[in-house]
């Protein structure tokens, strides 16, 4: 071993010694700790008299296991390292300086794959070691402490692993082989089941400790709890045994608004998994006045609308009627969704919303206008004029992208427009200025009839190609064969 490998290593024991003991005692505070999800009956558990025992014991498994210490020190530096250009180097060597300024992120790390490992030690089927048990339940509990990094996403698969008494790492589910795999069998009738999650009594009320442990704490650990719920919300067996309802509920109430905001994005996941809590929960959460909870809920009301149906209607009605312009920029984004509901409703909410003193709700109906034309190409509601008679330029200069569009592909409709909006005495200019930068030939067409009455200009047709079923001799250009998906679509591509 090198001597700046020996140098970074002492440094890193000295560091993980210290976050060690230190985790240890925050993890001890809340006592006596869960009792073992498995043992050995031939040698009965024996729980820890006092906290400074397990400290003790933590230490001394530290610093005998060394080689333990070093393999795992060893990972961490190739998975944080920047990329090495010969793969000879030492990254120790190459990455000194790099790792020194980074050695509370390595002890980190390296303080969770311990905790790893002695859960791995804990969950062995063949001789569980509930010594290490103890200490990987305290190390876990001491480390939960930012809702950031390693706590977030090592830490919820040890919750995870807990639950379900299995080795950290172990897949609890299988997809079915395919051609990709090696142990694929073209020939089998009977396609393998996977292997379905099964939770741990014991090991349910251990991860269910952890979890009150985290819920009774400070804001930064309860974050941190509504991450690991979000993540855990996956997991359709794991939801009802590890009360995770409850744990919503309550956080919905929680006084902490970001809090509160954070149990929206488990919206989805709760109307998924009974539609009434989750409807109950979304209620609960529409009653918080905080800012921070009701942007948060607008952001998810897209994904309401796809599983409440008519019953998001009403939140977005309120949330249309904030004071918060960020509410109203997201409700007014997901006012399309009430085209799949009801179109002359979604209809008639463009309509309303086109002289919204605010800007950016009028901008986010323009993604609408395709659709609204296919369904009313009358435009009864006069939404079109209204939007191009808008004094804000991002609005018409979109309308005007739409106007162009539709000239190209579908002729009749954009007669239909502009003849409405010269009916009403719109200004035209911008739209033909436009037009004759790109195509000066069909705008002098377009002005000729607009003076002179008669038959529009009609779109210009190309000749669809008809397949033969046998291999082209060469492929089309680019080009032509846009065209060709152009005419295809129309102008709601």
């Amino acid at each position: 071993m090198s001597k700046i490998r020996t140098k970074i290593s002492n440094e890193a024991f000295e560091l993980v010694a210290t976050g060690l003991v230190e985790a240890l005692e925050r993890g001890t505070e809340a006592w006596p700790l869960p009792p073992p999800p498995m043992s050995d009956p031939d040698f009965p558990a024996l729980p820890p008299t006092s906290p400074h025992v397990l400290f003790e014991q933590g230490l001394g498994i530290l610093n005998v296991d060394r080689g333990m210490f070093d393999r795992h020190l060893n990972s961490v530096v190739d998975l944080i390292v920047p990329h090495r250009m010969n793969l000879s180097d030492d990254p120790f060597e190459i990455h000194e300086r790099w790792l020194k300024r980074r050695m509370g992120d390595v002890s980190d790390r390296l303080l969770f794959c311990i905790a790893t490992d002695w859960l791995a030690q804990a969950f062995d089927p063949h001789a569980p070691n509930t010594d290490r048990w103890w200490l990987s339940i305290a190390l876990l509990n001491g480390l939960s402490t930012v809702s950031h990094g390693q706590p977030v996403h090592q830490g919820y698969h040890l919750v995870e692993s807990i639950a379900l008494a299995e080795r950290p790492g172990t897949w609890h589910t299988q997809p079915d082989a395919g051609p990709q795999h090696m142990d694929w069998n073209p020939t089998a009738v009977v396609p393998r089941i996977s292997t379905a999650v099964v939770v741990h009594e014991q090991g349910v009320k251990a991860a269910r400790w952890l979890l009150e442990r985290l819920e009774n704490s400070g804001s930064p650990r309860r974050l941190l709890l509504m991450q690991w719920v979000r993540l855990l919300m996956e997991r359709k067996p794991l939801v009802e045994p590890l009360g995770l309802r409850e744990i919503l509920l309550r956080r919905a109430a929680d006084k902490d608004p970001e809090i509160a905001a954070q149990v929206t994005l488990c919206l989805a996941k709760s109307v998924e998994f009974d539609r009434d809590f989750g409807l109950e929960l979304t209620h609960r959460l529409h009653k918080r006045s905080e800012p921070l909870v009701q942007r948060g809920l607008a952001d998810v009301l897209t994904r309401l609308f796809r599983r409440l149906g008519e019953d998001a209607i009403p939140f977005l009605n309120d949330m249309l009627e904030s004071e918060d312009e960020s509410v109203l920029a997201a409700a007014s984004s997901t006012v399309g969704d009430l085209k799949y509901l009801n179109k002359d409703d979604w209809a008639d909410r463009l309509a309303s919303l086109v002289h919204h003193p605010l800007a950016v709700v009028r901008r986010n109906l323009i993604p609408n206008l395709r659709e609204y034309v296919e369904f009313d190409p009358s435009d009864a509601r006069g939404v079109l004029h209204d939007l191009w008679c808008d004094g804000d330029e991002v609005v018409r200069t979109r309308l005007r992208e739409l106007l162009l569009r539709m000239e190209e592909v579908d002729s009749s409709q954009f007669a239909q427009r502009i003849t409405a909006l010269k009916k009403h005495d719109a200004d035209l200019e911008p739209l033909l200025e436009l037009l004759t930068i790109r195509r000066p030939e069909r705008c002098t067409a377009w002005k000729k009839w607009l003076s002179e009455g008669g038959e529009h200009p009609k779109s210009p047709q190309k000749s669809l190609p008809t397949s033969s079923l046998e291999e082209p001799g060469e492929l089309p250009e680019l080009g032509a064969a846009l065209d060709v998906l152009d005419q295809e679509l129309g102008f709601l591509d």
